[in-house]
């Protein structure tokens, strides 16, 4: 079905994010098979489209709000600084951080203040000029033949383009992939290997759905790059079995990807950028007004995050260590895996428990406090796992939908998935304890089921304000014990809270009672409450798991 041409509005912004996702979905395999630069991890394309995915998500939110409200539809000002918003705070990897700048450039220019605004056309001019200028701007050591030389030639192309933001929207389209065709003879490892850049070939993808969306014509975005005839040539299938990037030079680089979100002010980022550049390589510092994203190669992620500590408040840390077969870290390409036949994908609410369910075989997706993953996030945790069979378990009520959605299009994608109804991670605990992947699928996932069904699960944690629950009004900073989802107890204190909630827990029986004590919990706690059931439950055995920054201060598990 053919795009209704757009102007160039909220309405607009929201159909462009929904083509550039729809768009990238369909490209991620492409363009993760073609990443040799500037690290060859294969995820280009998946950190685009997560990115991309934060920012529709963002979009949405604001045309939720407005409906909601009764209001009319967001003006394009809301739409652009939502969309922007979204990117920055989901960006992903090197790519995905540098369209969040692009994405943030164009937003300064589209909405800017009433008046000042310039005629559609020629405010989208500005806006892709702006957006190429700033994002090579936030990038501390430039390279040509990447996503910035694209970019600007995006820019550059609708100097001379009609007065209708349909044609400069296609200008920009044309330019951008003639440059991307022209980037292995820019950088010398994108000619080796006989591919473009990954993050070039993303941004054609993102400005084919722009045109899309404004001229109701898709531009025909060509096929993968290893089809003949291809503009930007062939050689895909060398860079997926190894065979074709040369070792770099020297040995090797950096071995973890450090990114985090950064409140601090612009003087302390100059400072951020400073020190960040002097410990590694690939940095990118994106955002401004107070919030930036933070993005750099490191072999002392420590360091990079305390340099974070340092400048203002990080937060949404995340630390990737690039695989031992990593161009990058080894000089050698990546040989094509055989899918095993089984694994687990687990969502956790703290670094601890990740560690504990990684022990366990398990591919783990982290989900802080007030930070839940998107569909994406787990369809790229089930092909990582890469398996044949994978069961999922969102230890989260309030995932369920979400989790759901990633088994679709897993499926989709020739995986067989059985999604556990589990609503906390102790109940993925006890499911993981029982899992045996010698089993046939369906057995296993019945005996799964069965184990996180027979565990009730509880959680200690604070009231942030005042509010009614099941057991009456709370006030902020109460201590608040949940069984099964509902608030059970009210309290002043973590420990006495926490073993009221276990003794309603054992009343009904048990054999099993698994704490996980998180970063906040008081350190006598697991102590006192694995003395309170040695002396009143015979036959209960306790297991202490540290969950880390989980959350709640404590989650309590019976079997």
């Amino acid at each position: 079905m053919a795009q209704v041409p757009q102007p160039l509005d909220a309405l607009a912004v929201r159909a462009w994010c929904g083509l550039a996702l729809k768009a990238l979905g369909r490209a991620r395999e492409e363009i993760d098979a073609i990443n040799v630069y500037p690290v060859a991890d294969g995820d280009t394309g998946t950190n685009l489209y997560l990115t991309v995915e934060s920012a529709a998500a963002a979009v949405e939110a604001v045309f939720a709000g407005y409906e909601a409200g009764g209001a009319q539809r967001p003006t394009l000002a809301d739409a652009v600084r939502a969309m922007a918003h979204g990117a920055l705070i989901g960006a992903r990897g090197n790519s995905g951080t540098i369209l969040a700048q692009l994405l943030r450039g164009m937003a300064q220019v589209l909405a800017a203040d009433e008046g000042t605004v310039p005629p559609a056309a020629e405010g989208l001019r500005l806006a892709l000029r702006r957006a190429a200028d700033s994002a090579r701007e936030a990038v501390a050591h430039p390279v040509e033949g990447t996503v910035l030389s694209v970019a600007s030639a995006a820019a550059d192309a609708v100097t001379g383009a009609e007065d209708d933001c349909g044609a400069v929207a296609r200008a920009a389209y044309e330019g951008a992939r003639a440059a991307l065709a022209a980037t292995p003879g820019q950088l010398a490892v994108l000619e080796r290997a006989g591919v473009v850049d990954a993050g070039g070939r993303g941004l054609v993808v993102v400005l084919a759905a722009l045109v899309e969306t404004l001229t109701g014509e898709a531009p025909g975005v060509p096929g993968g790059p290893g089809r003949a005839g291809h503009p930007w040539g062939d050689g895909v299938v060398s860079v997926v079995t190894g065979e074709c990037a040369d070792p770099p030079a020297g040995g090797g680089g950096p071995g973890y990807e450090v990114i985090y979100l950064l409140e601090a002010d612009d003087t302390a980022v100059a400072r951020l950028r400073e020190r960040l550049d002097g410990l590694g390589d690939s940095l990118v510092v994106v955002g401004g007004d107070g919030l930036w994203n933070v993005h750099v190669h490191v072999d002392d992620a420590g360091a990079a995050v305390e340099a974070g500590v340092e400048a203002g408040r990080p937060h949404r840390i995340r630390i990737t260590h690039f695989a031992a077969g990593d161009a990058h870290t080894a000089g050698a390409g990546r040989p094509r895996r055989e899918p095993v036949q089984r694994a687990v994908v687990a969502v956790v609410p703290g670094e601890g428990l990740a560690g504990l369910y990684q022990e366990a075989g398990a591919t783990t997706v982290l989900a802080r406090a007030g930070e839940p993953p998107a569909s994406g996030e787990l369809v790229e945790a089930v092909r990582r796992a890469h398996a044949r069979e994978v069961v999922l378990l969102p230890n989260d009520a309030d995932l369920r939908d979400t989790v759901a959605a990633a088994a679709e299009q897993a499926r989709t994608e020739g995986v067989r998935v059985a999604l556990i109804p589990t609503r906390s991670a102790v109940q993925g605990i006890a499911a993981l304890a029982v899992h045996e992947p010698e089993r046939r699928f369906d057995e296993d996932v019945v005996a799964m089921t069965s184990a996180a069904g027979a565990t009730r699960y509880a959680e200690v944690a604070v009231a942030e304000r005042q509010s009614w629950t099941m057991a009456g009004i709370c006030q902020a900073g109460d201590v608040l014990g949940m069984i099964d989802g509902d608030v059970a107890v009210i309290g002043s204190d973590v420990t006495a809270t926490a073993e009221t909630v276990l003794d309603r827990m054992l009343a009904a029986g048990g054999e099993m009672v698994t704490l996980v004590l998180g970063d906040e919990a008081p350190d006598s706690v697991a102590d006192h409450l694995e003395s309170r059931v040695r002396a009143s439950y015979l036959a209960v055995d306790t297991v202490v798991y540290r969950g880390g920054r989980q959350g709640p201060i404590l989650l309590i598990g019976v079997e």
